[in-house]
Protein backbone atom coordinates (compact mmCIF):
# COMPACT_ATOMS: atom_id res chain seq x y z
CA UNK A 1 0.00 0.00 0.00
CA UNK A 2 1.73 3.26 -1.03
CA UNK A 3 1.55 6.06 1.08
CA UNK A 4 0.02 8.47 -1.37
CA UNK A 5 -2.74 5.92 -1.30
CA UNK A 6 -3.14 6.00 2.28
CA UNK A 7 -3.55 9.53 2.50
CA UNK A 8 -6.23 9.51 -0.09
CA UNK A 9 -8.11 7.09 1.65
CA UNK A 10 -8.30 9.05 5.02
CA UNK A 11 -9.54 12.06 2.91
CA UNK A 12 -11.99 10.58 0.81
CA UNK A 13 -13.79 8.11 3.58
CA UNK A 14 -14.09 11.18 6.07
CA UNK A 15 -18.32 10.69 4.83
CA UNK A 16 -17.61 6.96 6.14
CA UNK A 17 -16.12 8.27 9.19
CA UNK A 18 -19.17 10.41 10.68
CA UNK A 19 -20.88 7.31 10.40
CA UNK A 20 -19.60 6.43 13.89
CA UNK A 21 -19.95 9.74 14.74
CA UNK A 22 -16.19 9.73 15.91
CA UNK A 23 -13.20 11.27 14.52
CA UNK A 24 -11.51 14.69 15.01
CA UNK A 25 -9.89 18.01 13.58
CA UNK A 26 -7.12 16.35 10.70
CA UNK A 27 -5.29 19.55 11.43
CA UNK A 28 -5.24 19.22 15.32
CA UNK A 29 -3.47 16.19 14.77
CA UNK A 30 -0.81 15.79 17.18
CA UNK A 31 1.50 13.03 18.83
CA UNK A 32 -0.20 12.94 21.55
CA UNK A 33 -3.60 10.98 22.35
CA UNK A 34 -6.42 13.11 22.50
CA UNK A 35 -8.14 11.40 25.77
CA UNK A 36 -6.69 8.60 27.47
CA UNK A 37 -8.46 5.91 29.93
CA UNK A 38 -7.05 3.36 32.03
CA UNK A 39 -9.14 0.59 34.09
CA UNK A 40 -7.42 -2.37 36.18
CA UNK A 41 -3.76 -0.45 37.39
CA UNK A 42 -4.08 -0.98 40.46
CA UNK A 43 -4.74 -4.90 40.46
CA UNK A 44 -1.71 -6.64 40.54
CA UNK A 45 -0.33 -9.18 38.09
CA UNK A 46 -2.83 -7.89 35.59
CA UNK A 47 -1.77 -8.05 31.99
CA UNK A 48 -1.47 -4.81 29.93
CA UNK A 49 -3.74 -4.73 27.24
CA UNK A 50 -3.56 -1.52 24.77
CA UNK A 51 -6.52 -0.16 22.62
CA UNK A 52 -6.28 2.54 20.54
CA UNK A 53 -9.69 4.33 18.58
CA UNK A 54 -10.90 7.23 16.99
CA UNK A 55 -13.92 7.47 18.44
CA UNK A 56 -13.93 9.22 22.33
CA UNK A 57 -17.07 8.09 22.57
CA UNK A 58 -15.65 4.13 22.26
CA UNK A 59 -13.48 4.35 25.37
CA UNK A 60 -16.79 4.14 27.70
CA UNK A 61 -17.96 1.00 25.97
CA UNK A 62 -14.15 -0.76 26.79
CA UNK A 63 -13.69 1.03 29.41
CA UNK A 64 -16.92 -0.88 31.03
CA UNK A 65 -16.11 -4.06 29.39
CA UNK A 66 -12.84 -4.31 31.31
CA UNK A 67 -14.21 -3.15 34.81
CA UNK A 68 -17.02 -6.08 34.49
CA UNK A 69 -14.45 -8.33 33.16
CA UNK A 70 -11.88 -8.04 36.16
CA UNK A 71 -14.78 -8.34 38.68
CA UNK A 72 -15.57 -11.40 37.03
CA UNK A 73 -12.28 -12.92 36.34
CA UNK A 74 -10.19 -12.05 39.57
CA UNK A 75 -7.78 -14.57 39.01
CA UNK A 76 -6.70 -13.10 35.05
CA UNK A 77 -7.13 -9.33 35.75
CA UNK A 78 -6.16 -6.81 32.92
CA UNK A 79 -4.99 -3.66 32.76
CA UNK A 80 -6.52 -1.64 30.06
CA UNK A 81 -4.87 1.30 28.57
CA UNK A 82 -7.22 3.19 26.09
CA UNK A 83 -6.14 6.37 24.08
CA UNK A 84 -7.78 7.90 21.60
CA UNK A 85 -6.25 10.10 18.51
CA UNK A 86 -7.51 11.79 15.78
CA UNK A 87 -8.93 9.81 12.80
CA UNK A 88 -6.11 10.52 9.82
CA UNK A 89 -3.26 9.95 12.75
CA UNK A 90 -4.72 6.31 13.91
CA UNK A 91 -5.01 5.18 11.27
CA UNK A 92 -1.63 6.07 9.83
CA UNK A 93 0.04 5.14 12.83
CA UNK A 94 -1.44 2.11 13.13
CA UNK A 95 -0.89 0.81 9.08
CA UNK A 96 3.05 1.94 9.92
CA UNK A 97 2.87 -0.17 12.97
CA UNK A 98 1.32 -3.39 11.58
CA UNK A 99 3.73 -2.69 8.27
CA UNK A 100 7.27 -2.39 10.04
CA UNK A 101 6.06 -5.16 12.87
CA UNK A 102 6.71 -3.02 16.03
CA UNK A 103 4.94 0.34 18.46
CA UNK A 104 1.32 -1.21 17.77
CA UNK A 105 -1.48 -1.58 20.22
CA UNK A 106 -2.82 -4.65 21.25
CA UNK A 107 -6.57 -4.02 20.09
CA UNK A 108 -7.50 -1.27 17.98
CA UNK A 109 -10.41 0.14 15.97
CA UNK A 110 -10.43 0.37 12.37
CA UNK A 111 -13.53 2.54 10.46
CA UNK A 112 -14.35 -0.03 7.46
CA UNK A 113 -13.28 1.91 4.37
CA UNK A 114 -10.05 1.69 5.85
CA UNK A 115 -10.36 -2.13 6.24
CA UNK A 116 -8.55 -3.35 3.40
CA UNK A 117 -5.57 -1.66 3.54
CA UNK A 118 -4.66 -4.11 6.55
CA UNK A 119 -5.69 -7.20 4.85
CA UNK A 120 -2.52 -6.46 1.89
CA UNK A 121 -0.13 -8.78 1.70
CA UNK A 122 0.83 -11.16 5.00
CA UNK A 123 -1.96 -9.71 7.25
CA UNK A 124 -0.85 -8.62 10.59
CA UNK A 125 -3.97 -9.02 12.85
CA UNK A 126 -5.20 -12.32 14.74
CA UNK A 127 -8.22 -14.21 13.11
CA UNK A 128 -10.92 -14.20 15.09
CA UNK A 129 -12.95 -17.03 14.09
CA UNK A 130 -12.95 -19.57 17.47
CA UNK A 131 -15.15 -16.46 18.95
CA UNK A 132 -17.16 -15.42 15.85
CA UNK A 133 -18.22 -18.63 14.14
CA UNK A 134 -20.35 -20.04 17.17
CA UNK A 135 -22.24 -16.73 17.29
CA UNK A 136 -23.25 -16.10 13.34
CA UNK A 137 -26.19 -18.00 13.38
CA UNK A 138 -27.67 -15.45 15.51
CA UNK A 139 -25.67 -12.26 14.26
CA UNK A 140 -26.00 -10.45 11.19
CA UNK A 141 -23.48 -12.22 9.80
CA UNK A 142 -22.96 -10.14 6.25
CA UNK A 143 -21.69 -7.64 8.62
CA UNK A 144 -18.87 -9.66 9.91
CA UNK A 145 -18.06 -10.39 5.99
CA UNK A 146 -17.00 -6.85 5.44
CA UNK A 147 -13.71 -7.39 8.04
CA UNK A 148 -12.56 -11.30 6.32
CA UNK A 149 -10.59 -12.71 3.91
CA UNK A 150 -9.88 -15.84 3.21
CA UNK A 151 -11.81 -17.51 5.42
CA UNK A 152 -10.93 -15.64 8.39
CA UNK A 153 -12.87 -12.96 10.49
CA UNK A 154 -10.09 -10.31 11.62
CA UNK A 155 -12.71 -7.42 13.04
CA UNK A 156 -15.65 -7.77 15.33
CA UNK A 157 -18.43 -5.21 14.12
CA UNK A 158 -19.54 -2.73 16.53
CA UNK A 159 -23.09 -2.06 14.73
CA UNK A 160 -25.21 -3.49 11.92
CA UNK A 161 -26.11 0.26 10.32
CA UNK A 162 -28.98 -1.22 9.52
CA UNK A 163 -30.53 1.73 6.69
CA UNK A 164 -33.69 2.56 6.78
CA UNK A 165 -36.21 5.28 6.03
CA UNK A 166 -37.10 8.23 8.76
CA UNK A 167 -40.41 9.90 8.23
CA UNK A 168 -41.97 13.21 9.26
CA UNK A 169 -45.55 12.00 10.05
CA UNK A 170 -46.95 15.10 10.55
CA UNK A 171 -46.19 15.84 6.64
CA UNK A 172 -47.06 12.79 5.40
CA UNK A 173 -50.55 12.96 7.12
CA UNK A 174 -51.01 16.20 5.67
CA UNK A 175 -50.57 14.91 2.58
CA UNK A 176 -53.07 12.08 2.99
CA UNK A 177 -50.09 9.04 2.90
CA UNK A 178 -50.34 6.38 4.78
CA UNK A 179 -46.72 5.27 5.48
CA UNK A 180 -47.52 1.50 5.94
CA UNK A 181 -48.42 1.60 2.18
CA UNK A 182 -45.06 2.19 1.30
CA UNK A 183 -43.70 -0.82 0.35
CA UNK A 184 -41.90 -0.49 -2.72
CA UNK A 185 -40.01 2.39 -4.23
CA UNK A 186 -42.56 2.94 -6.77
CA UNK A 187 -44.72 3.40 -4.24
CA UNK A 188 -42.59 6.12 -2.76
CA UNK A 189 -42.54 7.95 -5.65
CA UNK A 190 -46.28 7.93 -5.57
CA UNK A 191 -46.32 8.85 -2.03
CA UNK A 192 -43.88 11.70 -2.74
CA UNK A 193 -46.19 12.82 -5.42
CA UNK A 194 -48.90 13.33 -3.08
CA UNK A 195 -46.96 15.34 -0.49
CA UNK A 196 -45.99 17.45 -3.18
CA UNK A 197 -49.22 18.00 -4.17
CA UNK A 198 -50.46 18.73 -0.88
CA UNK A 199 -47.49 20.23 1.66
CA UNK A 200 -45.11 23.01 1.14
CA UNK A 201 -42.33 20.04 1.65
CA UNK A 202 -40.78 17.61 -0.99
CA UNK A 203 -40.66 13.85 -0.22
CA UNK A 204 -36.68 13.69 -0.09
CA UNK A 205 -33.24 14.55 -0.75
CA UNK A 206 -30.65 13.04 -2.69
CA UNK A 207 -27.13 14.27 -2.15
CA UNK A 208 -24.46 14.93 -4.19
CA UNK A 209 -21.57 14.22 -1.45
CA UNK A 210 -23.45 11.11 0.17
CA UNK A 211 -22.35 8.35 -1.19
CA UNK A 212 -23.31 6.42 1.52
CA UNK A 213 -26.95 7.86 2.23
CA UNK A 214 -28.34 6.94 -1.15
CA UNK A 215 -26.66 5.61 -4.00
CA UNK A 216 -24.78 2.73 -1.96
CA UNK A 217 -27.47 1.39 0.36
CA UNK A 218 -30.11 1.65 -2.62
CA UNK A 219 -27.64 -0.17 -5.04
CA UNK A 220 -26.70 -2.81 -2.35
CA UNK A 221 -30.70 -3.92 -1.46
CA UNK A 222 -30.35 -5.12 -5.30
CA UNK A 223 -27.11 -7.55 -4.62
CA UNK A 224 -24.97 -4.68 -6.48
CA UNK A 225 -21.90 -2.82 -5.15
CA UNK A 226 -19.19 -0.64 -6.83
CA UNK A 227 -17.15 -3.72 -6.73
CA UNK A 228 -17.93 -7.52 -7.19
CA UNK A 229 -16.48 -9.77 -4.95
CA UNK A 230 -13.17 -10.27 -6.65
CA UNK A 231 -12.75 -6.75 -6.64
CA UNK A 232 -13.64 -5.76 -10.60
CA UNK A 233 -14.99 -2.43 -10.69
CA UNK A 234 -19.08 -3.17 -11.66
CA UNK A 235 -19.85 0.38 -10.85
CA UNK A 236 -21.62 0.73 -14.10
CA UNK A 237 -23.39 -2.51 -14.44
CA UNK A 238 -27.20 -2.21 -15.78
CA UNK A 239 -28.32 -2.35 -11.95
CA UNK A 240 -26.58 0.54 -10.85
CA UNK A 241 -27.34 2.44 -14.19
CA UNK A 242 -31.08 2.09 -13.24
CA UNK A 243 -30.81 2.86 -9.54
CA UNK A 244 -28.73 6.52 -10.23
CA UNK A 245 -31.65 7.28 -13.11
CA UNK A 246 -33.74 6.82 -10.22
CA UNK A 247 -32.71 9.41 -8.32
CA UNK A 248 -32.06 11.81 -11.32
CA UNK A 249 -35.87 11.02 -12.02
CA UNK A 250 -36.66 11.86 -8.66
CA UNK A 251 -35.50 15.15 -9.33
CA UNK A 252 -36.45 16.49 -12.96
CA UNK A 253 -39.15 13.97 -13.93
CA UNK A 254 -41.01 12.95 -10.79
CA UNK A 255 -40.04 16.41 -9.01
CA UNK A 256 -40.14 14.40 -5.70
CA UNK A 257 -36.80 15.45 -4.58
CA UNK A 258 -34.51 17.81 -4.50
CA UNK A 259 -30.74 18.27 -4.08
CA UNK A 260 -29.58 17.89 -0.29
CA UNK A 261 -28.49 20.90 0.97
CA UNK A 262 -24.95 21.04 2.37
CA UNK A 263 -24.59 18.28 -0.13
CA UNK A 264 -25.25 15.57 2.46
CA UNK A 265 -27.56 14.99 5.27
CA UNK A 266 -24.97 15.21 8.01
CA UNK A 267 -24.43 18.84 7.37
CA UNK A 268 -25.72 22.02 9.72
CA UNK A 269 -27.26 22.84 6.48
CA UNK A 270 -29.56 20.38 6.28
CA UNK A 271 -30.25 19.98 9.58
CA UNK A 272 -32.16 23.26 9.76
CA UNK A 273 -33.68 22.57 6.53
CA UNK A 274 -35.19 18.96 7.80
CA UNK A 275 -36.22 20.42 11.03
CA UNK A 276 -38.37 23.33 9.20
CA UNK A 277 -40.15 21.01 6.90
CA UNK A 278 -38.21 21.13 4.10
CA UNK A 279 -38.39 17.43 3.39
CA UNK A 280 -40.75 14.64 4.43
CA UNK A 281 -37.99 11.88 4.99
CA UNK A 282 -34.32 10.59 5.26
CA UNK A 283 -32.57 7.86 3.77
CA UNK A 284 -29.66 6.55 6.26
CA UNK A 285 -28.69 4.09 9.03
CA UNK A 286 -30.28 3.38 12.26
CA UNK A 287 -26.89 5.26 14.10
CA UNK A 288 -28.88 8.26 12.43
CA UNK A 289 -30.58 8.60 15.39
CA UNK A 290 -28.28 10.06 17.58
CA UNK A 291 -27.97 12.49 14.99
CA UNK A 292 -31.65 13.30 15.42
CA UNK A 293 -31.22 13.67 18.85
CA UNK A 294 -28.37 16.22 18.75
CA UNK A 295 -29.42 18.24 15.98
CA UNK A 296 -33.41 18.27 15.05
CA UNK A 297 -34.24 18.06 19.15
CA UNK A 298 -37.70 20.05 18.02
CA UNK A 299 -38.98 16.68 15.36
CA UNK A 300 -38.90 14.04 18.90
CA UNK A 301 -42.43 12.42 18.41
CA UNK A 302 -42.86 13.51 14.95
CA UNK A 303 -40.36 10.54 13.23
CA UNK A 304 -41.46 7.28 12.25
CA UNK A 305 -38.96 4.30 11.32
CA UNK A 306 -39.80 2.15 9.00
CA UNK A 307 -37.81 -0.16 6.49
CA UNK A 308 -36.36 1.02 3.08
CA UNK A 309 -38.92 0.70 0.17
CA UNK A 310 -38.26 -2.45 -1.62
CA UNK A 311 -37.26 -2.57 -5.79
CA UNK A 312 -40.12 -5.19 -6.43
CA UNK A 313 -42.31 -7.07 -3.62
CA UNK A 314 -40.35 -9.46 -1.83
CA UNK A 315 -36.82 -7.58 -2.46
CA UNK A 316 -34.55 -6.66 0.23
CA UNK A 317 -35.77 -3.85 2.46
CA UNK A 318 -32.41 -3.09 3.76
CA UNK A 319 -28.31 -2.47 3.76
CA UNK A 320 -25.53 -2.07 6.29
CA UNK A 321 -23.85 0.92 5.97
CA UNK A 322 -21.06 2.68 7.97
CA UNK A 323 -18.95 0.60 10.76
CA UNK A 324 -16.03 -0.02 12.69
CA UNK A 325 -13.92 -3.37 12.40
CA UNK A 326 -12.11 -3.86 16.32
CA UNK A 327 -9.25 -5.87 15.71
CA UNK A 328 -6.51 -7.82 17.78
CA UNK A 329 -2.99 -7.21 16.02
CA UNK A 330 -0.21 -9.62 16.17
CA UNK A 331 1.78 -7.28 18.32
CA UNK A 332 -0.36 -8.11 21.39
CA UNK A 333 1.55 -8.59 24.75
CA UNK A 334 -0.97 -11.62 25.43
CA UNK A 335 -2.90 -12.06 21.76
CA UNK A 336 -5.43 -15.17 23.46
CA UNK A 337 -6.23 -12.95 26.40
CA UNK A 338 -6.87 -9.91 23.99
CA UNK A 339 -8.76 -12.09 22.00
CA UNK A 340 -10.99 -13.09 24.94
CA UNK A 341 -11.45 -10.23 26.14
CA UNK A 342 -12.63 -8.39 22.78
CA UNK A 343 -14.98 -11.26 22.36
CA UNK A 344 -15.92 -10.71 25.55
CA UNK A 345 -16.12 -6.49 25.09
CA UNK A 346 -18.19 -7.28 21.77
CA UNK A 347 -19.63 -10.66 20.97
CA UNK A 348 -21.13 -11.61 24.22
CA UNK A 349 -24.55 -11.06 24.99
CA UNK A 350 -24.00 -8.92 27.79
CA UNK A 351 -21.71 -7.02 25.19
CA UNK A 352 -24.19 -6.55 22.56
CA UNK A 353 -26.72 -5.53 24.79
CA UNK A 354 -24.30 -2.67 26.03
CA UNK A 355 -23.84 -1.64 22.22
CA UNK A 356 -26.78 -0.15 22.60
CA UNK A 357 -27.42 0.84 25.89
CA UNK A 358 -24.31 2.64 25.69
CA UNK A 359 -23.40 3.65 22.17
CA UNK A 360 -27.48 3.50 20.87
CA UNK A 361 -26.46 1.30 17.66
CA UNK A 362 -27.64 -2.05 16.38
CA UNK A 363 -25.88 -4.59 17.99
CA UNK A 364 -25.01 -7.65 15.16
CA UNK A 365 -26.38 -10.11 17.51
CA UNK A 366 -29.67 -10.28 16.39
CA UNK A 367 -30.48 -12.48 19.38
CA UNK A 368 -30.06 -9.70 21.56
CA UNK A 369 -32.67 -7.29 20.08
CA UNK A 370 -35.94 -8.46 22.09
CA UNK A 371 -34.15 -8.99 25.79
CA UNK A 372 -35.38 -6.81 28.55
CA UNK A 373 -32.63 -4.70 28.07
CA UNK A 374 -32.56 -3.60 24.54
CA UNK A 375 -36.61 -3.17 25.03
CA UNK A 376 -36.14 -0.76 28.35
CA UNK A 377 -37.19 2.71 27.94
CA UNK A 378 -34.25 5.15 26.57
CA UNK A 379 -34.18 8.53 24.99
CA UNK A 380 -34.07 6.80 21.50
CA UNK A 381 -37.74 5.19 22.40
CA UNK A 382 -38.45 8.74 23.59
CA UNK A 383 -38.07 10.42 20.53
CA UNK A 384 -39.05 7.49 17.98
CA UNK A 385 -41.44 5.00 19.82
CA UNK A 386 -40.76 1.61 20.99
CA UNK A 387 -41.30 -0.20 17.63
CA UNK A 388 -37.20 0.13 16.24
CA UNK A 389 -35.97 -3.76 16.81
CA UNK A 390 -39.60 -5.25 15.88
CA UNK A 391 -38.65 -3.09 12.59
CA UNK A 392 -35.03 -4.57 12.34
CA UNK A 393 -36.27 -8.09 13.49
CA UNK A 394 -38.13 -7.83 9.81
CA UNK A 395 -34.99 -7.09 7.52
CA UNK A 396 -32.05 -8.86 9.41
CA UNK A 397 -31.54 -11.43 6.84
CA UNK A 398 -32.06 -8.95 3.80
CA UNK A 399 -28.62 -6.83 4.79
CA UNK A 400 -25.97 -7.83 2.16
CA UNK A 401 -22.04 -7.82 2.74
CA UNK A 402 -20.26 -4.89 0.87
CA UNK A 403 -16.82 -5.21 -1.03
CA UNK A 404 -14.59 -2.82 -0.24
CA UNK A 405 -10.95 -2.63 -1.59
CA UNK A 406 -7.93 -0.21 -1.64
CA UNK A 407 -9.83 1.25 -4.68
CA UNK A 408 -12.91 2.03 -2.87
CA UNK A 409 -11.91 5.60 -1.99
CA UNK A 410 -10.99 6.69 -5.70
CA UNK A 411 -14.98 5.28 -6.65
CA UNK A 412 -16.38 7.77 -4.45
CA UNK A 413 -14.14 10.66 -5.40
CA UNK A 414 -15.20 10.08 -8.78
CA UNK A 415 -19.10 9.47 -7.92
CA UNK A 416 -18.71 12.67 -5.71
CA UNK A 417 -16.43 14.84 -8.04
CA UNK A 418 -17.80 14.07 -11.58
CA UNK A 419 -21.38 11.54 -11.44
CA UNK A 420 -23.51 13.42 -9.08
CA UNK A 421 -22.01 17.08 -10.76
CA UNK A 422 -22.85 15.99 -14.23
CA UNK A 423 -26.08 13.70 -13.49
CA UNK A 424 -28.02 15.45 -10.41
CA UNK A 425 -27.12 18.91 -9.99
CA UNK A 426 -26.10 19.74 -13.82
CA UNK A 427 -28.42 17.13 -15.38
CA UNK A 428 -26.52 17.22 -18.15
CA UNK A 429 -25.10 14.16 -18.72
CA UNK A 430 -26.79 10.83 -18.56
CA UNK A 431 -26.31 7.80 -15.48
CA UNK A 432 -24.72 5.60 -18.11
CA UNK A 433 -22.46 7.64 -19.54
CA UNK A 434 -21.37 9.29 -16.17
CA UNK A 435 -20.83 5.30 -14.63
CA UNK A 436 -18.96 4.30 -17.34
CA UNK A 437 -16.66 7.19 -17.32
CA UNK A 438 -15.66 6.95 -13.47
CA UNK A 439 -15.66 3.08 -13.90
CA UNK A 440 -12.93 3.68 -16.64
CA UNK A 441 -11.31 5.47 -14.07
CA UNK A 442 -11.19 2.92 -11.75
CA UNK A 443 -10.13 0.58 -13.95
CA UNK A 444 -6.75 2.74 -14.96
CA UNK A 445 -6.11 3.23 -11.70
CA UNK A 446 -5.92 -0.42 -11.02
Amino acid sequence: MKKSLLFLIIGLMSMVLIACGGGGDDDDAASEAEETAVVGEDLEDATEITFWTFVGQHMDLYSDAAERWNEENPDRPIKLSAETYPFEQMHNNLLLAVQSGQGGPDIADIEIGQFSNYLQGEVQLEPMNEYVEPVLENAVSSRFENYAQDGNYYGIPTHVGATVMYYNTEIMEEAGVDIESIQTWDDFVAAGEQVVANTDSVMWNVGTEDWLMDMWPMISQQESDAFNDQGEVILDNQTNIDTLQFLQDAIYEHEIAELTPGGMNQSEEFYGYFSEGGAASILAPLWYMGRFLDNMPDLEGKIAIRPLPAWEEGGDRSAGMGGTGTVVTNQAEDPELAKEFLAYAKLSEEGNIKLWTELGFDPPRWDTWESEEVRADNKYYDYFGDGIFDMLLEVREEINPLNFTEHTPDIISEYHTNVTQTVLRQNNQTPEEALKAAADVVRDQQ
